[in-house]
C-alpha cells in the first residue's frame, strides 16, 4: 500500500450533510466529516448518539436520508458493491459462526472475499500469526473468550487486506487487557497503510486516535485531534481536596457557574463556565463559606472534560473512563 513521496492523498472519506432519519426520529443529523488517509479516527459518544448509523452509512449499509458520501473516492452508497473489497468491517456483537471452529470461519470468509487458493492459503498464515490463532485453529467459536473472539472478528475482517476497516465499538465486551492489545494491533494496521474509523465509548480509547469527533444526539459537538480538543476546552477545571467530598460537591453543584463536578477517588473534578474568573479561588470561598475544609487548584482538561463541556452529559456507564 506505498504511495509516491510526493503523492497528495485525497481524503479516505468525505461527508457532507450526512443525515439520517427513521420516521421521525433524526438519528443522525446533518454531520460533516473529511478523514484521512493512514490515521484512526474515532466517533465518542454514548449510546443513542448517532456513532454506530454514521458507520452504516458510510460503508453502504444504510441509504443516507440527506447528504452525500464519498469513500475511497467512491459515492456511497452507488458504489457499495464495487467497493465493499477495499473495505473491512467489524461490529460490537460477535458475527461469526459458533457452530464452525476458528480455521472454518476463516476458511469461510476469505471465500466470501473471492480470494484464490495461493492468496487464501498466504493470508490465512498471515492472520492466524498476527492474532495469535494458530492454538486455536480447531477450536470452536463459540467456545472461544471474548478477547480470543475479537481477534478471530479482526482477523476475518483484514483477511483480505482492507484499505479502509470500520469497528463499530469492536472493544465493548473485552477485558482491559485485551483491548489494550487490540490498539496494538490497530497502531500496526494504521503503520501499514489502512485506514479505521472506531466508535467507542470508552475515554482512554478515543485518547489514543489521531481525531476524533465526539457526537451527541446525532450531531458533531466537538471535532479535532484529542490533545487540541483538550487544550482548547469551553470551561475551567479546578481540582478539589476536600474532607467531606459529598458535601464539598452538594456545596459547588450550587454555583451556577459550575457545569460539572465528577469524583476521582478523594477529589473532586470540578468544570466552570469559561467566563468565571479566578475559578480556584471561586471554588475555595464557596466551600469556605459552607464549612467545608478544602484545597482548590486550577488542573488541566482531560478528555472527560471535554465531553462534558461539549455535550452537557455526566459520565455514565455508556461513556466510560479508562478502566
Amino acid at each position: 500500500m506505498a504511495t509516491h513521496p510526493g503523492a497528495v492523498l485525497t481524503p479516505a472519506i468525505v461527508a457532507r450533510g450526512l443525515t439520517r432519519r427513521f420516521g421521525r426520529v433524526t438519528a443522525v443529523d446533518g454531520i460533516d466529516l473529511e478523514i484521512p488517509r493512514a490515521r484512526i479516527y474515532g466517533f465518542l459518544g454514548p449510546n443513542g448518539s448517532g456513532k454506530s448509523t454514521t458507520i452504516r452509512m458510510l460503508c453502504g449499509l444504510l441509504h443516507p436520508s440527506a447528504g452525500t458520501v464519498q469513500v475511497l473516492g467512491h459515492e456511497m452508497p452507488r458504489d457499495a458493491e464495487r467497493l465493499r473489497p477495499r473495505l473491512g468491517y467489524m461490529t460490537q456483537k460477535f458475527s461469526l459462526w459458533d457452530d464452525l471452529t476458528v480455521a472454518e470461519n476463516l476458511d469461510f470468509m476469505a471465500r466470501v472475499f473471492d480470494l484464490d487458493r495461493h492468496r487464501r492459503r498466504s493470508r490465512f498464515e498471515a492472520v492466524t500469526d498476527e492474532y495469535h490463532l494458530a492454538p486455536l485453529l480447531q477450536q470452536r467459536a463459540g467456545t472461544l473468550s471474548g478477547g480470543q473472539r475479537q481477534r478471530l472478528a479482526l482477523a476475518a475482517a483484514t483477511l483480505h487486506e482492507p484499505e479502509l476497516l470500520m469497528l463499530d465499538e469492536p472493544t465493548s465486551a473485552v477485558d482491559p487487557q485485551s483491548r489494550r492489545d487490540f490498539w496494538e494491533s490497530l497502531f500496526a494496521l494504521v503503520a501499514r497503510g489502512v485506514t479505521i474509523l472506531v466508535s467507542t465509548h470508552y475515554m482512554d480509547e478515543a485518547e489514543r486516535c489521531h481525531e476524533l469527533a465526539i457526537l451527541a444526539d446525532g450531531r458533531i459537538v466537538a471535532q479535532g485531534a484529542p490533545k487540541r480538543l483538550m487544550g482548547t476546552i469551553p470551561a475551567r477545571v479546578v481540582e478539589i481536596e476536600a474532607e467531606d467530598t459529598v458535601q464539598a460537591r452538594a456545596v459547588l453543584l450550587e454555583d451556577d457557574a459550575v457545569l460539572s463536578v465528577a469524583q476521582l477517588g478523594t477529589r473532586l473534578h470540578v468544570l466552570l463556565r469559561p467566563d468565571t474568573p479566578r475559578p480556584a479561588e471561586r471554588c475555595a470561598d464557596r466551600l469556605h463559606d459552607a464549612g467545608v475544609a478544602a484545597r482548590s487548584t486550577v488542573v488541566g482538561a482531560s478528555l472527560e472534560d471535554v465531553f462534558v463541556a461539549a455535550t452537557g452529559f455526566k459520565l455514565t456507564s455508556h461513556v466510560a473512563a479508562a478502566d
